[in-house]
């Protein structure tokens, strides 16, 4: 049985944590979104950190009630695919499932169905332990460097790659690459690579893999672009709606590809308004989600338009392809990533955007159920702890962090971070040379 256990905070967030009892650990720390389907159609989320620290201050009871209520509001809206939405996959898993809500004044109530009516709750008034809650569990073990590569390798049948950062930075690759993955291959492993750059899509990235030497099939490449017509299909977005995108040409072709008709894109990146009195701007009703990914062209025009659209258009979808704070454009320096577009948005609409691309669960199961893989038989190998790390967490996968990107070791011992993968080492390539030490 999973619990949950949350502390309520302001603002409908919350600092929590999992219990996983099929894990090695006793307890296992993730970091999840929780997401509710209010009755419109119309897809939130809150925003959930697990964390290590004890809530200081008084909370009182009608505060966690109304947290609480908010979760549990309107389960029943049919036009979006829970399993697809939902980065915790046993929020709605057919198991028992014992969620549990802890103020500090000790009350707590157990939800045994998350998705039946808030009437259901019934509060318990005897718990009086005077022990922090956060005591009764352990914390994830700390990552280990990783000493012997063929154990990792012969334990596991898919490696998922993430490539900025892991296969190349910029457009230069990293050195060992085509040696790796040809001795992964030689050993019958499946690979797959998962990017959150959604400025390609799959065939575009079939053809920087091609130019950078590496034999690559567009069937083995998911782009978070593929990501946002792939949801939009498993939800069934209707046909005659439009998408408005605040992103790159990659969103674009793969859009195309689903059959889905859409506007903007780097061509709105030249409109500019001018601000004259009375100006009022007009934009597309029929336009049934906007989204939003990394924009090179990015500008006010586009943050108007979107906002437009997702506070006036009714049931409008606010969809991002990723989160990422920086990316790497060139091999020099760090770059402002998808993140800080999809953060405007945010910010002028006070919605939180579906997001698609890792850490988000949907690419992998989306992955698990085409090639029929089991998650226990993947390990999802990536430069981001965030994103990469938490990505193979939340699917329940082995995680390899490799520092050749974003992450660096002292960020990675950080007392501050929570996120922790299995192993770590300096880049792919020392698969080809860390062996068991001998006996």
């Amino acid at each position: 049985m999973v619990k949950m256990i949350c502390f309520p905070l302001p603002n409908h967030k919350f600092e929590c944590i999992l219990s996983l009892p099929h894990t090695k650990l006793p307890y296992r720390l993730l970091q999840v979104s929780l997401y509710r389907l209010p009755l419109n159609g119309v897809c939130s989320c809150f925003s959930i950190r697990i964390t290590e620290k004890t809530i200081r201050g008084k909370i009182k009871e009608n505060q966690i009630e109304n947290c609480a209520k908010e979760m549990l509001v309107g389960t029943s809206a049919p036009i979006v695919s829970r399993s697809a939405v939902l980065p915790c996959r046993f929020w709605f898993q057919s198991g028992p499932t014992d969620f549990k809500l802890v103020g500090l004044n000790k009350h707590y109530h157990s939800i045994k169905n998350p998705s039946s009516k808030f009437a259901s709750v019934r509060w318990n008034r005897k718990a009086n332990s005077n022990r922090s809650a956060m005591e009764t569990f352990t914390t994830r073990a700390s990552a280990q460097p990783l000493k012997n590569a063929d154990e990792l390798i012969d334990s596991v049948e898919t490696f998922i790659f993430d490539c900025d950062g892991v296969i190349w930075k910029g457009d230069s690759l990293i050195e060992g690459v085509p040696e790796t993955l040809d001795m992964l291959r030689a050993k019958g492993k499946r690979l797959v690579f998962v990017t959150n750059n959604s400025t390609k899509s799959r065939k575009q990235y079939g053809k920087k893999f091609e130019t950078l030497g590496l034999n690559v099939n567009e069937e083995e490449i998911f782009a978070s672009s593929f990501a946002a017509a792939a949801y939009l299909k498993s939800i069934n977005f209707p046909k005659d709606k439009k998408v408005y995108v605040i992103g790159e040409d990659g969103i674009l072709k793969e859009l195309e590809l689903a059959g889905y008709q859409y506007l903007g894109g780097p061509e709105d990146g030249a409109k500019k308004i001018e601000l004259k009195p009375g100006f009022l701007m007009e934009h597309d009703e029929d336009v049934g989600a906007v989204v939003v990914g990394f924009d090179r062209y990015f500008n006010y025009y586009k943050i108007q338009y979107g906002t437009l659209c997702i506070r006036e258009n009714p049931g409008c979808l606010f969809i991002a392809t990723n989160r990422d704070a920086v990316t790497h454009l060139t091999d020099a320096q760090e770059w402002a990533g998808g993140g800080s577009m999809v953060g405007a948005l945010s910010g002028s609409t006070q919605r939180e955007p579906l997001v698609v691309g890792k850490p988000s669960t949907f690419m992998m199961d989306y992955l698990a159920n085409k090639f029929g893989i089991q998650k226990s038989q993947i390990c999802m190998v990536g430069d981001r702890l965030d994103t990469d790390i938490l990505f193979g967490q939340n699917g329940g996968c082995k995680t390899l962090l490799v520092l050749s990107g974003v992450t660096s070791l002292a960020m990675l011992q950080n007392p501050n971070n929570n996120i922790q993968p299995d192993f770590y080492t300096n880049k792919i390539s020392d698969f080809l040379s860390l062996k068991a030490a001998p006996v």
